[in-house]
């Protein structure tokens, strides 16, 4: 995937590209990947932590703006769209459509990459202005989906079915759709005829983490772990599909000094399964912390002037990893995991089930709840450190094999040619 002597432009487009989400941190390594070949990058969303001499921000990408969200509110959960919210989604539709347009030319951008905003239906006037820009530029575009609307229950009663049909996705000539797991290239193909290239989230397995730095010698005191104590970290934001629960008892039946470490909140999405996580660690007895206010996208000081330390300062003192989420369009936090050299707990998520667990990982295995065997394991690998040792290996070495720049790298290539005919 090398650019020829007329240097392109790649334009990523979505809702945000900022923090830690899934979506942000895939569009970062796709990014690395482009620009080691040439290729330069641009950005546009509704938020962005990007330099603004690469990026262009309008306000109405975002999926919090206002009148992004009062379309969203009443477009789901109801059968009948009022004329209004019609023509505020035309209207802010043409907006969007008029600031893509000045995006290509502002950047010369040759090729589009849209991360989500084809999917996921958070933003309906921008999937619909993003369909009609393909449409009427002839644009290659790749379509990243990391999930689509059918997954979420949430958008299945609503009153905008023919805009789903049209852009979320749509089926264009001039686009190449790209999926994350094999659940999802099936459920595209049989509900749209679409078909997709398969390119897993990814790390860069080739180059190993840094050992820890002296800034970070202290996350354990930071958090109060005593040095008796095991570390167990739950690396997710507090969201119902995450499963914390099954940490929780996890760690309260483990008959083990153990604190358990919930990394993030619950962001914008509700304070109800906040208050459920915090009286289940009450009824379990189990030492838990939200060290939220001290974990963020970056290295800092809080208002009080207490550290705040990165994911990635945090995974290698962890003693295992909990991941027990019910649902996961891929699972950033075990390949995190795995980079970090962490035994984890997986909860058995379908994605795992078809896409990651055949290629033999060795993991400490839920199936819904928690089993004297699943204790058993846990208790096994957090106190015999050959065990540990041993597991970690393996997962690294084959997640170098499947999950990889390399991968990507390879996977591109593909897609790049079949855009420009290279």
């Amino acid at each position: 995937m090398t650019a020829t002597s007329q240097s392109r432009s790649v334009g990523f487009v979505s809702t945000r590209f900022a923090g830690t989400d899934g979506v942000s941190l895939e569009t970062e390594k796709w990014a690395h990947v482009f620009e080691q070949n040439g290729f330069a990058c641009h950005y546009l969303a509704g938020e962005l932590d990007l330099p603004p001499e690469r990026s262009l921000m309008v306000e109405e990408a975002h999926f919090l703006h206002p009148a992004i969200r009062e379309i969203y509110r009443e477009c789901f959960g109801s059968r009948v769209r009022k004329p209004a919210i019609t023509a505020s989604i035309q209207r802010l539709k043409g907006h969007l459509k008029s600031h893509l347009h000045a995006f290509k030319e502002r950047f010369k951008i040759d090729l589009l990459v849209v991360e989500n905003a084809l999917s996921i239906p958070l933003n309906i006037p921008l999937g619909l202005a993003l369909a009609e820009f393909i449409s009427e530029t002839g644009i290659p575009t790749i379509g990243h989906h990391h999930d689509f609307f059918w997954e979420r229950k949430q958008f299945l009663v609503n009153c905008v079915w023919e805009y789903l049909n049209m852009a979320f996705p749509p089926h264009l000539p001039f686009i190449h759709h790209v999926v994350i797991n094999s659940s999802a290239s099936n459920q595209l193909s049989t509900r749209t005829g679409i078909s997709a290239t398969l390119i897993p989230n990814v790390m860069d397995f080739e180059n190993p983490p840094a050992p820890p730095d002296s800034y970070a010698s202290d996350v354990r005191q930071a958090f109060g772990i005593a040095d008796d104590q095991l570390f167990i970290l739950q690396p997710t934001r507090i969201v119902q599909r995450k499963g914390i629960e099954h940490a929780i008892e996890l760690v309260g039946r483990l008959g083990l000094n153990a604190k358990l470490v919930i990394s993030h909140s619950c962001g914008d999405e509700g304070y109800d399964y906040l208050e459920r996580i915090k009286e289940y660690s009450q009824l379990m007895k189990v030492d838990t912390l939200i060290a939220s206010d001290i974990v963020g996208e970056q290295r800092g000081r809080t208002a009080d002037g207490r550290k705040i330390y990165s994911l990635y300062d945090v995974y290698p003192y962890a003693d295992l990893v909990t991941y027990p989420s019910d649902f996961e369009g891929f699972g950033n936090a075990f390949l995190e995991s795995i980079y970090y050299r962490r035994p984890i707990v997986v909860n058995a998520y379908s994605v795992y089930s078809t896409d990651i667990k055949p290629k033999g990982f060795r993991v400490i295995e839920l199936d819904g709840y928690v089993t004297q065997e699943s204790l058993r394991q846990t208790r096994e690998v957090l106190l015999n450190p050959d065990l540990r040792e041993q597991m970690v290996k393996h997962n690294y070495r084959l997640a170098l094999q499947y999950y990889s720049y390399s991968v990507l790298r390879r996977k591109l290539e593909d897609l790049i040619a079949d855009s420009f005919g290279d």
